[in-house]
């Protein structure tokens, strides 16, 4: 079945979007995009725009937001009194209890009023919360853990998120999460390593892009397939019988696939299932929901790298919709995702990366136990933050696919080699997307906020010295929201700024360009953008084809370089 169209045009517009969408590519036309010979996405994690850059100087930040917007409320549309807490270290106790919520059929006490609040006051940067090894559900006591100030993750999937959006009202975020009271937390943002380094003498041009939202509603499985494919994957023969083989969602009446602290089916005891895939299509579907045979919520992939022991039958099948790979491949544009731990994960013996030696077994303390050499994926290596591996030309069985691989599907490690042989002449490749490992990538739960941000200074310091530096564009910007508030609706959600549909976009995300193109050493590009402006960005410096409506509406990152500083500094 077809998921229902595109939203948020006219009809007739929506029609000539989908032609734009299928046409030839164009020549490229004159744009500040084309000064560009290079360009870098850093594809970070889990964050939400206020959570992180909510006190960076003259973005739409936290002290824009009104006060209305502040309040969560719950099920039945009453706001709290507290905020309910159920990581380790920010509940009652060990925190005095200060606030008293009787508002929810359970009475519960909390250190914290319904407001937001900085994390880094009770969980500091140095304090031992991060995994050793696996982390529990409610995350690491202060003291029993690795340093690095980590908390709880939080549940960040497709039909949570549009319960917690609320239209635009952005108030059911905790309602809506097992993480609860957390969604509120955001860090101190001037005392991140990426703030410090921005603001330090000497700091390369940046913007920040403070209307950018995450491009699907959800997780990091289908943000990663919006950023190179601008589409939501279909799932070929899916079975839909009601049996413990479908993997189709279930929703109760307010479109939820299931029960937290603080949310409880409507009606009580209705049936729900929290799945991989869409809800089956029907006349119960409610309205603005996605429906049909389509992968909202993670699927690992067919191919290796994948999960130890994974059945064939919990892998997704091959996907074939065209990519920006395959657009910038058909255009002799060269290109390569770039992902921390590949060599290891995907058996590249001696390759840039490689950490498990000369011998015949995984030697690497930090490779999961149950590998078989020589795939040897790193305890924190994320399969599905892979999404080129999810696709038939990347086959490794086929001799077409295995030089794909081998061209495109490389290690974080081979780029920063590259980036650092670059001091006289530039070595990287035309478009770079560089992936940090699970312990680098920022993700709230295994990796460490601070930890994360150091890395993506290290980065930057190191493009900023190159060769490349003088026509290279670099995008930061993180996969999605990770479950936690902002508080700007996305396009769709009483806000008409860009282009929507039934996938999304989902919450506001920081994004970061970084350019000594730019007009002064910091502007504001307040202009709207998804994840897929990304792509679009990249269909217009090489004049390529867009791969689907949402990219061939987007506004391109070409505003960044347009933008004019909103004050002297």
């Amino acid at each position: 079945m077809r998921a229902r169209g595109f939203t948020g045009v006219a009809p007739r517009v929506a029609l000539g979007l989908l032609a734009l969408a299928l046409a030839p590519a164009l020549p490229c036309a004159a744009t500040p995009l084309a000064a560009v010979k290079h360009f870098v996405v850093i594809y970070e994690e889990n964050h939400s725009f206020d959570n992180l850059y909510g006190g960076w100087e003259d973005v739409r930040g936290l002290g824009a937001a009104e006060p209305a917007s502040l309040l969560q409320t719950g099920q039945q549309g009453v706001p709290f009194k507290c905020l309910l807490q159920t990581d380790v270290n920010l509940a009652s106790p060990p925190l005095a209890a200060t606030c008293e919520d009787t508002t929810t059929p359970h009475r519960f006490e909390s250190a914290f009023t319904n407001a937001p609040f900085v994390i880094d006051e009770y969980i500091a940067a140095t304090d031992e919360t991060c995994p050793k090894t696996a982390a529990p559900i409610e995350g690491i006591a202060k003291g029993r853990g690795a340093p690095g100030g980590c908390t709880r993750d939080f549940v960040h999937r497709f039909y949570q998120e549009q319960y917690q959006i609320h239209g635009g009202k952005q108030d059911r975020y905790a309602t809506g999460s097992d993480a609860t009271g957390l969604v509120m937390g955001h860090y101190h943002t001037l005392k991140l390593p990426i703030y410090r380094y921005l603001h330090s003498r000497g700091h390369p041009r940046y913007a920040i892009a403070d209307d950018t939202f995450q491009a699907a509603f959800g997780g990091s499985f289908l943000n990663h397939q919006w950023l190179i494919a601008a589409a939501t994957p279909p799932v070929a023969n899916a079975t839909s019988d009601g049996s413990t083989l479908d993997r189709h969602s279930i929703l109760d009446a307010n479109g939820f696939p299931t029960a937290y602290p603080l949310y409880a089916p409507e009606p009580a005891g209705v049936q729900q299932r929290d799945g991989a895939l869409s809800v089956r299509c029907g006349p119960d579907v409610p309205a603005g929901r996605a429906c049909g045979d389509y992968a909202v919520n993670t699927l690992q992939p067919f191919y290796q790298p994948y999960p130890p022991g994974l059945p064939d039958a919990k892998r997704l099948n091959p996907l074939t919709n065209p990519t920006i790979g395959d657009r910038l491949s058909g255009a002799r544009i060269d290109w390569a995702w770039y992902s921390g731990g590949w060599s290891n994960a995907n058996g590249e013996r001696g390759a840039p990366g490689w950490t498990n030696g000369e011998g015949a077994s995984c030697t690497d303390p930090q490779a999961i136990r149950s590998a078989a050499f020589p795939n040897c994926p790193d305890q924190l290596f994320q399969f599905h933050h892979q999404p080129f591996n999810y696709f038939a030309a990347f086959d490794p069985a086929t001799p077409e696919g295995a030089a794909n691989r081998k061209a495109h599907l490389r290690d974080e490690a081979e780029f920063v080699a590259l980036a650092r042989g670059s001091r006289r002449s530039c070595h990287l490749k035309a478009v770079s997307f560089v992936k940090p490992i699970g312990a680098e990538n920022e993700h709230p739960g295994y990796a460490s906020e601070p930890h994360g941000s150091d890395h993506l200074v290290e980065l930057l310091r190191t493009i900023s010295a190159s060769a490349c530096a003088r026509d290279t564009l670099i995008i930061v910007t993180y996969d999605e929201f990770g479950g936690q508030w902002d508080h700007v609706a996305p396009p769709g959600q009483g806000n008409e700024r860009g282009p929507h549909d039934v996938w999304g976009p989902g919450t506001r995300i920081p994004t970061l360009i970084v350019s000594p193109l730019l007009h002064a050493p910091f502007v504001v590009d307040s202009a709207s953008h998804d994840t897929t402006s990304i792509v679009a960005t990249l269909e217009h410096r090489y004049g390529l084809a867009p791969l689907g409506p949402r990219d061939a509406a987007v506004q391109d990152f070409a505003t960044a370089l347009a933008a004019r500083p909103r004050r002297a500094r």
